[in-house]
């Protein structure tokens, strides 16, 4: 999978010598900065997210630039006191800054034209482990430590970790996919996209969770009805029948084919997964 996912960033990041919207030639009115975590250099990130901040400028009528964040946490900090007035969160992150009563949620991401994703256990198609119960005394692969999502969901589904023989955080999905068929690991937990990509190649689906709310663009408190307003309605206007509408909807990630309304409800089977997780803290 040809994720671009805004987890991890450089700390120093050198902004582009001009804006998008000033060569574009938007008049100058008070400036949007979109937040995100980047996982790539910041020239990629800025050269990435060109389309997307450039179409958002245009439609907007004002300069929209990118802010990249040192990690999630700062990116939740900054939206949440209005240090940027748009970012990109995952569905943890999204709860973790609406719980600072700060943010405002403008649209959820589509793949497959659905506004969800589910988590899925996999194991190798030659693999004795035939239920969730089995993975006791097992190897495990997650991805990011601060996924705490990816460990909900195997919590849930009835393998508390301490069960496990050993498990680790390998970082992206590929990896873990590869660790699993290398027959490194003897599961791990993989996107439906990427699990799909490898049910053919090595790889079994075990388990899968219940359809789950995906990454999302929010807004500051700070912004006014009016501009949270234009904001939904430029993101729910992409269309990918438009070449143009689809370099900018997956210059975010290439397996986005839109955006749709969201409600902060979407996120309560989020909030139910890692309330065990957040009550450990």
């Amino acid at each position: 999978m040809k994720r671009f996912r805004i987890l991890l960033v450089c700390a120093v990041c050198v902004a582009p010598p001009l804006s998008t919207a000033v060569q574009a030639g938007v008049p100058s009115e008070a400036e949007i900065r979109l937040g995100s975590v980047a996982m790539d250099i910041p020239a990629e990130m800025y050269r990435r997210l060109a389309p997307l901040t450039k179409y958002l400028s245009a439609t907007l009528k004002r300069p929209v630039t990118l802010k990249l964040s040192a990690n999630m946490s700062a990116a939740i900090d900054e939206v949440s006191n209005g240090s940027v007035e748009l970012a990109y969160l995952t569905p943890v992150a999204y709860i973790k800054a609406q719980a600072k009563g700060n943010v405002q949620l403008v649209a959820k991401t589509l793949t497959n034209k659905k506004a969800s994703f589910q988590l899925m256990v996999v194991v190798r198609d030659d693999s004795p482990i035939k239920r969730i119960q089995d993975l006791k005394g097992k190897t495990f692969a997650f991805g990011d430590k601060a996924a705490i999502l990816q460990r909900a969901v195997v919590v849930g589904a009835g393998m508390p970790l301490e069960n496990l023989g050993e498990y680790k955080f390998i970082g992206h999905y590929d990896n873990i996919a590869k660790g699993v068929a290398n027959g490194d690991f003897d599961a791990g937990i993989l996107k439906d996209t990427t699990a799909s990509d490898w049910k053919n190649r090595g790889l079994r689906i075990l388990h899968g969770s219940s359809p789950l709310p995906p990454y999302n663009i929010v807004a500051s408190s700070k912004v006014d009805a009016k501009l949270l307003k234009q904001m939904r309605q430029a993101f729910l206007a992409l269309d990918t029948k438009n070449p143009a509408h689809k370099k900018v909807i997956q210059a975010l990630d290439d397996e986005y084919d839109g955006f749709a309304p969201a409600r902060d409800s979407d996120y309560d089977v989020v909030r139910r997964l890692i309330a065990p997780f957040e009550e450990k803290k």
